[in-house]
């Protein structure tokens, strides 16, 4: 098949969200099924809270394969849905959508692609424990799946903002819902961060901070909050190395950013989708992905 030749056979999955044309993720998506060699697109639609339910109803008609959802939808479209996850249902957000002959599924796949870039690189998180900053939606699908995934013991820091209930709750649910022991601290508490961090197998940073417009900012004071054998990451991708991991990997750390993170969601969305392996050996060459830094 000619990728790009549209055929009366060729099957559609969109991209709900507001604002959209800025997105790689079409990209990304298209690059897996030309691979798999499936006659199928991905298309981004802006559409916002107010359309979205009108969308939902618009894919069903259309029996769209499927669809990948970002803001502002993630956190309203489950109510439009027939069924979620449990991992979605504990994060509060879906990102995608399966399509099952007019059935439809919500998953949140961040924090999956979150451990596979860790499994990708042969770290396993499972009976360790994590220390973690931050309290919106992409740090609270890292912190809901590795607990989900098998990690002892959480550490969740954030600041007195009004997303620190977000942490709280995500605290809540952890305790409630596996066997992953989880703590809430403020970040404004740095000596209590150290601490925890001293005594993780892994760090990682889920918020903004790093990206712009806060890029070049970390609020890790110097290089003593880090020791060698701690591995550091961050959820932010562009700039490749934000200055908390420039700071780690000094420090003598394996460090990683948020580009595998990024990856992996969506394989792990097309995968749910289409019910096929991506070939993400393939995937990371073909948009010349690379996120792991060691001196």
């Amino acid at each position: 098949m000619e990728r790009h030749q549209i055929t009366g056979h060729t099957e559609l999955i969109g991209l709900l969200a507001y604002p959209i044309r800025h997105s790689q993720s079409p990209a990304t998506h298209n690059a897996a099924y030309e691979k798999l060699g499936v006659d199928i697109v991905n298309l981004a639609f802006e559409v916002d809270a107010p359309e979205l339910e009108d969308a939902i109803k618009g894919l069903r008609a259309l029996k769209l394969r499927g669809a990948n959802v970002s803001m502002p939808n993630k956190t309203i479209v489950h109510q439009y849905l027939d069924e979620i996850s449990p991992a979605a249902k504990l994060c509060g957000a879906v990102n995608t959508i399966v399509n099952k002959d007019g059935y439809l599924v919500g998953h949140i796949t961040d924090g999956i692609g979150y451990i596979q870039s860790l499994k990708d690189n042969d770290i396993d998180p499972a009976g360790k424990k994590l220390t973690i900053v931050g309290s919106g939606g992409a740090a609270t699908a890292v912190e809901i799946q590795a607990a989900l995934d098998g990690v002892a013991e959480m550490s969740i820091f954030a600041r007195d903002d009004k997303f620190k209930q977000n942490a709280l709750d995500t605290v809540k649910k952890i305790n409630e819902n596996t066997n992953c022991k989880a703590t809430f601290y403020p970040l404004e508490d740095l000596d209590k961060l150290k601490e925890e961090m001293h005594s993780s197998y892994l760090f990682t940073n889920a918020t903004g901070v790093g990206m712009k417009p806060l890029e070049g900012i970390t609020y890790i004071p110097d290089s003593s909050f880090f020791r060698p054998d701690l591995i550091v990451t961050d959820v932010v991708y562009a700039p490749h190395e934000t200055a908390m991991l420039k700071m780690a990997r000094h420090a003598g750390c394996k460090t990683m950013n948020g580009q595998g993170m990024m990856l992996f969601q969506a394989i792990a969305a097309i995968e749910l989708i289409l019910g096929k392996r991506v070939d993400s050996a393939y995937m990371k060459e073909k948009l010349g992905i690379s996120y792991v830094y060691e001196d």
